[in-house]
């Protein structure tokens, strides 16, 4: 049997998602495979599944796949009890930069007003001055400020600025970004999680995470595309500091126990593939950039299929992408594995 194709494994992942982990109404998403614990409400999973069938729409142009992450869009809304809103800022605005996608791929209006409604809530509740202007992590804890939170700010603030060009919006995401930069990285680039969780002034630096990479890069860019600012040296900066810090060998190494720290390395992959696009194609670092893509996700695929199969398997992703699966597993990391895989077929599809 000829290998597949790496737009087929971006499906057999995407394919996974339902496979291993879907569940009957309301769950939708058993948290794990083997089913277990559901429990947790895991209010920004389901914002990122919104953005993986994004993804796959976008590769495809197949309309059940739109079709999906409204019904994950509406799932979410329905769970959170017909709420936009959490404690949590970071997850609010992970809803709401996929509510931006999801208008941007319908073109239904009520997508962006909702992604609006979550920008004027958390300005509202969680924007302040203590260590400096920027955001909170969550509203019982307006001292704590964070990359999670920051990061995803400026990156909808810009967006949303380039929708609808409001000075306001345009100053937030520049104040954030200020606030990320001075605050959280370091002088080689790499970005640090938080500063004050404890109350102490003390900033995290035992908690090296992909995804704080990812946000950074993924700040830079917005903010770059929304101004005449040119931060793409910043992002590949960051870029390259995380493949030396959190990938020697070329893999990202697990970051946790599982659950959320599975997401964190598909921020990752989600932001490097836009700074892969601002690159010229002969600059070495964007060589980097795109091997590291396709040795990590050939890891990947590596571990999570079999062999010796003579028809393709819906993939079912580790959280180490070097050893075989071995469940229970997250659908944290399916997602991780779903959107670094549509990053490898979006690389192979424009080499082709």
């Amino acid at each position: 049997m000829s290998h597949p194709t790496w737009s087929q494994y971006a499906d057999l992942a995407q394919h996974g998602l339902e496979h291993y982990f879907g569940a009957p109404a309301p769950q939708l998403l058993n948290n794990t495979y083997p089913a277990g614990d559901n429990e947790v409400f895991n209010y920004w999973w389901l914002a990122h599944a919104i953005d993986a069938r994004l993804d796959a729409y976008a590769r495809t142009g197949d309309p059940a796949w739109l079709d999906s992450a409204r019904a994950i869009e509406a799932n979410l809304r329905e769970r959170n009890g017909d709420q936009l809103f959490n404690d949590y800022f970071d997850d609010m605005l992970w809803y709401a930069l996929a509510l931006v996608r999801l208008h941007d791929a319908s073109g239904e209006q009520r997508y962006l007003d909702d992604a609006r409604a979550i920008h004027a809530h958390v300005h509202r509740h969680g924007w302040n001055d203590t260590l400096g202007w920027s955001l909170a992590w969550r509203t019982q804890q307006l001292d704590y400020k964070n990359t999670p939170a920051n990061g995803p700010f400026v990156i909808l603030s810009a967006r949303l600025f380039e929708l609808a060009p409001d000075p306001e919006l345009l100053g937030l995401a520049q104040m954030s970004f200020d606030w990320l930069t001075r605050t959280m990285v370091g002088p080689d680039g790499f970005v640090e999680d938080g500063i004050n969780r404890l109350g102490d002034g003390a900033v995290d630096r035992q908690w090296r995470f992909s995804y704080n990479q990812g946000l950074y890069i993924g700040a830079a860019l917005a903010l770059t595309s929304a101004t005449s600012l040119d931060l793409v040296p910043l992002a590949t900066r960051t870029a390259l500091a995380a493949l030396d810090a959190l990938a020697p060998d070329g893999v990202i190494a697990r970051e946790g126990s599982g659950g959320d720290e599975g997401l964190f390395k598909g921020v990752l992959y989600r932001y490097l593939g836009l700074l892969i696009d601002r690159l010229d194609a002969a600059d070495p670092d964007r060589a980097r950039l795109v091997e590291f893509v396709r040795v990590s996700t050939d890891a990947l695929v590596a571990s999570a299929t079999d062999p010796t199969s003579t028809t393709p398997v819906p993939l079912l992703a580790s959280d180490d992408w070097r050893v075989r699966v071995e469940p229970p597993v997250y659908y944290s990391t399916q997602l991780s594995a779903i959107m670094a895989l549509e990053l490898r077929a979006a690389i192979e599809n424009d080499a082709a």
